[in-house]
């Protein structure tokens, strides 16, 4: 089989780098290969799957007919394991396809600790990084009249989960390593929001501790027991602790990696014609002004876009992003971005402002924008993602930054002149 673009990864990155490989190029042939069995799905809905919010076919991003529409041959349930730069060929489960052009789109995988007992559980444990995942989880807790559960990670995905399973009207537990929930998202003050808000929906918060080993019988999971000494009777453990970039597809190529696949601004790896993007790939920070995995849905989508135009022969730069996260957690919608939780205090300028059903949080450093965090009040947050991105110096209005009214009108003229007509209206 060949084909003169090869995409491995079939959800954001690799939709959105057909986008742009049409955007230039109308006729190549291009394929997919994902080892899933579903055309594609959004994976920020998984977690409303599991609450009944949505249903399965609910899920999906683009229409099924997109592929046709766009000259795709999608390759479902075909596992991509190992790439011949040389001879310019992926080897899958199902054969091997020649390639002119490839992007890597594996995206992440889901860590797993070490558990004492885990590997003798046959059924109850689960993580929660696939739509697949999802609907395991669903028919599990269907099938054995589930009314528990526990939750290792009070990060995104692990809350995203735990939101799921109590509007399943699940009695559930999120225990966290650290002294907080999001610690990586979110300070102290907004992590206290969300933990008061999961209370009030039942939900145990456990923190500063970790699941140390798990009990089960007949490979049934029937408890778990905690560092700390305690024991929690559960059928039902799912481990969302993080994701890794899944990078064991480029083993022995001499694709240059760290954490993930590092890529140029072209969205292209260290050897000719194979590109990477999405959570697999390393890539400029604006925010750090070097390169970093940053495991977001906007990231992943303007890079594969990026790449599929490059592959095509276009000239498309990525200018970098740098972390970001929108989301609802127990009804309060909360924007965070850059570094909202600085190490250093002494260094950098913290701006906050709290009242009922709102918190706004604004770090600065040298009188610019480094972090933001957003509760309840989002709807002017584009606005300071945008002053952060173009490290606009604040100090002639930084007064007005937490004002109720801050708006357009409050910056200097030259940048909102930028703003209107300048490139990627964002704001």
């Amino acid at each position: 089989m060949k084909t003169r673009y090869l995409i491995i990864g079939n959800s954001v990155s690799g939709i959105n780098c057909i986008e742009g490989i049409r955007q230039v190029d109308r006729r190549g042939k291009i394929i997919v290969v994902s080892d899933e069995n579903i055309h594609n799905y959004s994976r920020p809905l998984i977690s409303y799957y599991l609450g009944g919010r949505v249903r399965e076919k609910e899920t999906s991003f683009r229409e099924r007919g997109f592929y046709h529409e766009n000259g795709v041959e999608l390759l479902l349930n075909t596992r991509a394991e190992k790439i011949d730069a040389c001879r310019r060929t992926v080897t899958t489960n199902k054969g091997t396809i020649e390639f002119k052009k490839l992007l890597i789109a594996t995206g992440g995988r889901p860590f797993v600790p070490r558990i004492e007992g885990c590997e003798s559980v046959k059924k109850g444990v689960f993580t929660f990084t696939r739509l697949s995942d999802a609907v395991a989880l669903v028919r599990y807790i269907r099938e054995r009249g589930m009314d528990r559960g526990v939750v290792l990670g009070g990060g995104l995905i692990g809350l995203k989960c735990a939101e799921g399973l109590i509007e399943r009207g699940m009695k559930t537990a999120i225990i966290e390593l650290a002294d907080r929930l999001l610690p990586s998202t979110l300070d102290s003050t907004a992590s206290g929001i969300i933990e008061k808000a999961l209370k009030g929906k039942g939900c145990e918060v456990i923190k500063k501790d970790t699941v140390a080993a798990v009990e089960s019988r007949k490979g049934v999971m029937q408890s778990i027991l905690l560092k700390s000494g305690r024991r929690i009777e559960t059928g039902l453990l799912v481990i969302a602790i993080g994701v890794n970039p899944d990078i064991d597809i480029i083993t022995g190529t001499g694709i240059k990696h760290s954490r993930g696949i590092i890529v140029d601004s072209h969205m292209r790896t260290n050897l000719q014609d194979i590109y990477a993007a999405g959570d697999v790939a390393e890539g400029m920070d604006s925010l750090l002004s070097g390169n970093a995995v940053i495991a977001i849905w906007p990231v992943a989508a303007r890079q594969g876009r990026i790449a599929g135009i490059n592959m095509a022969g276009g000239e498309e730069v990525y200018t970098g992003m740098f972390p970001m996260n929108a989301v609802d957690i127990a009804g309060i919608p909360v924007i965070s971005f850059g570094i909202t939780a600085p190490a250093d205090d002494a260094e950098y300028e913290i701006l906050e402002k709290r009242g009922e059903g709102f918190y706004k949080k604004i770090v600065l450093r040298d009188n610019v924008i480094k972090g933001c965090i957003f509760m309840g009040r989002i709807e002017r947050s584009g606005i300071f993602s945008g002053i952060m991105r173009d490290r606009v110096d604040v100090s002639s209005f930084k007064k007005e930054l937490l004002s109720d009214d801050f708006g357009l009108l409050v910056l200097p003229r030259e940048y909102r002149k930028h703003m209107v007509v300048g490139e990627g209206i964002e704001i």
